[in-house]
């Protein structure tokens, strides 16, 4: 419980893991650049894997190596992604009428400026996946931070850019990463999902990463236009980058209190009370952010039971308990509306799919 409350608190000053600053300089430092001047003049000590910063400095050293190199993609692949590609990305996808179009166009026109990756879509029923595919070895080692870092950022610039087109939040259900779980993973389930998993090696086939999410959401219309776009652009494509987005600060620091409470549950109210805010004033502000207390609470519970059975063979009873159900029955009825099938079939499902012989309860 402590650990979790020191790590809530540390993660809500919105700052970036240095494992992630690592990642990012990597390129620069496999083609022999010198990046001591830039880190000095960005305010930056990577000496300390500990040390974590503001992500106003992440995004500035973003863009400045961007800028530095002549490259979107910092260097880490056989070819430069020239400065503006991300701009053409936004334009080729702000024009199509749904979100499915605007990813395929997005596939495409990633394939001509970064052949190392391919991208797809995969729709099955109620669920869709968004493949990221290593077409080229970008590193000796699973475990390279470049190597690591290429997947992050590619994941997040495509997640962040669909969020933006739609209007909206956008929720990953599931990442299953194609590398060992790095020394930064802690900070996954905010900036993806907290049902990330690691695996190194893919039998047969290239390195895939998949991210899971519900196929509605292909469905969406493209909320932006021509001026909207002027305005995004501005600080772009560091800005999108940012780990940490702060215009869903209160979202964070709300998910966060309800976390640390957990098993216990706390209202509107009492959330609004530790954050110094009238339960109005608070309401209001996750409104603003896209968001509600409901959806927040929900999102929580189902983003911790997925990881609880996909990684450790607790008992549904208890994974149900320490999630804060009193009833068991009601966390299955809420476990149905999230996948569409039981916590026991879920949880087969996915030992199926990882060839684990773990138990099922």
């Amino acid at each position: 419980m402590q650990r979790n409350k020191e790590y809530a608190q540390r993660r809500s000053k919105s700052t970036v893991a240095m494992g992630f600053v690592t990642g990012m300089l990597a390129g620069m430092s496999r083609n022999g650049v010198d990046t001591s001047p830039l880190l000095v003049e960005a305010g930056i000590d990577i000496a300390d894997s500990a040390t974590r910063i503001g992500i106003d400095h992440y995004a500035n050293l973003y863009n400045r190596i961007n800028r530095m190199l002549d490259d979107e993609a910092f260097g880490l692949f056989s070819q430069p992604m020239r400065c503006g590609s991300f701009e053409f990305l936004c334009r080729a996808c702000i024009s199509a009428p749904t979100l499915a179009e605007a990813l395929q166009r997005a596939s495409r026109f990633l394939r001509i400026v970064l052949p190392d990756l391919g991208i797809s879509i995969r729709r099955q029923r109620n669920q869709a996946e968004l493949l990221i595919v290593e077409r080229r070895s970008l590193a000796a080692r699973v475990d390279d931070p470049g190597r690591v870092f290429a997947f992050e950022w590619l994941l997040r610039l495509l997640h962040g850019l669909a969020c933006w087109l739609a209007g909206r939040g956008l929720a990953l259900d599931s990442v299953i990463f194609p590398f060992p779980r790095p020394g930064h993973a802690d900070d996954y389930p905010l900036i993806f999902t907290e049902d990330s998993r690691f695996a190194p090696t893919v039998p047969g086939g290239n390195a895939t990463l998949v991210a899971s999410f519900k196929a509605n959401l292909l469905d969406l219309p493209i909320r932006r236009d021509e001026a909207a776009l002027a305005s995004f652009l501005e600080g772009a494509p560091g800005k999108i980058t940012t780990l940490y987005r702060r215009d869903r600060e209160m979202v964070i620091r709300v998910r966060d209190l309800l976390r640390v409470a957990l098993p216990g549950t706390l209202t509107l109210d009492e959330i609004a009370e530790r954050l110094f805010l009238s339960s109005r004033t608070l309401h209001r502000r996750l409104e603003d952010e896209g968001s509600s207390f409901r959806a927040i609470k929900d999102a929580l519970r189902r983003d911790m039971a997925l990881a609880r059975l996909a990684k450790t063979d607790d008992p549904i009873a208890q994974v149900a308990t320490d999630l804060g159900y009193a009833d068991t029955s009601a966390f299955y009825r809420a476990f149905v509306d999230w996948t569409g099938m039981a916590p026991l079939h879920y949880r087969r499902r996915i030992s199926g799919d990882a060839g684990s012989s773990n138990a099922s309860h």
